[in-house]
């Protein structure tokens, strides 16, 4: 069960108040549901001890109008130092999308998810931590409510899966795990 503390909860008030109204797809439940359970999925397997505010901002500056400006303000006016602030800025720069519709119109998502398989490829090993327990939230989500959407996402994420395996190697089993299972279930073909 996951324990936050006093500034981690301010931190994830500050991110609950950025993502708004924001609604998950399939459930309708607040997004920030996502964020904390991104977190309590991580939180066995912290290493450095800044997974829980990775997880809990990462959607953060892709979803919201907060920069990474904004995120360094807050975390350092909740006591956090400057390299706690440099970790955290970091992990959460690795997870953010790069290559969105907005920027570049003129990729189609597969062009747009194959970029960004590259760069996440590249990232930092906390960050690959937190993207498995991403990936494992966001694969039992879709494979639950909308099996046609989640072979396609199984497809994207096993372009990539298995040249991130810096992060936690537990969580990297359950997610590779998982997305095995998720493919056999949903009959998506090896590539």
């Amino acid at each position: 069960m996951l324990e936050l503390t006093e500034r981690q909860w301010a931190l994830f008030d500050f991110v609950k108040e950025m993502h708004g109204e924001q609604k998950r797809k399939y459930t309708g439940a607040p997004y920030y549901t996502h964020l904390l359970s991104v977190a309590d999925r991580v939180d066995p397997y912290r290493g450095s001890g800044y997974e829980t505010e990775i997880a809990l901002c990462h959607d953060l500056i892709e979803d919201t109008e907060c920069s990474l400006a904004d995120l360094s303000h807050k975390l350092m006016s909740l006591g956090y130092n400057i390299d706690e602030d440099e970790v955290i800025l970091a992990g959460v720069d690795d997870l953010t999308d790069k290559y969105t519709c907005e920027k570049y119109p003129s990729l189609n998502r597969a062009q747009r998810k194959e970029l960004e398989g590259v760069r996440i490829i590249a990232s930092r090993p906390i960050a690959q931590t937190v993207k498995y327990a991403d990936i494992i939230d966001n694969m039992l989500s879709l494979a639950e409510h909308d099996p046609g959407f989640a072979r396609v996402y199984a497809r994207e994420v096993d372009a990539y899966l298995w040249k991130i395996n810096l992060g936690n190697r537990e969580l990297y089993a359950a997610c590779c795990e998982l997305l095995t299972d998720v493919k056999e279930r949903l009959g998506v073909a090896a590539e």
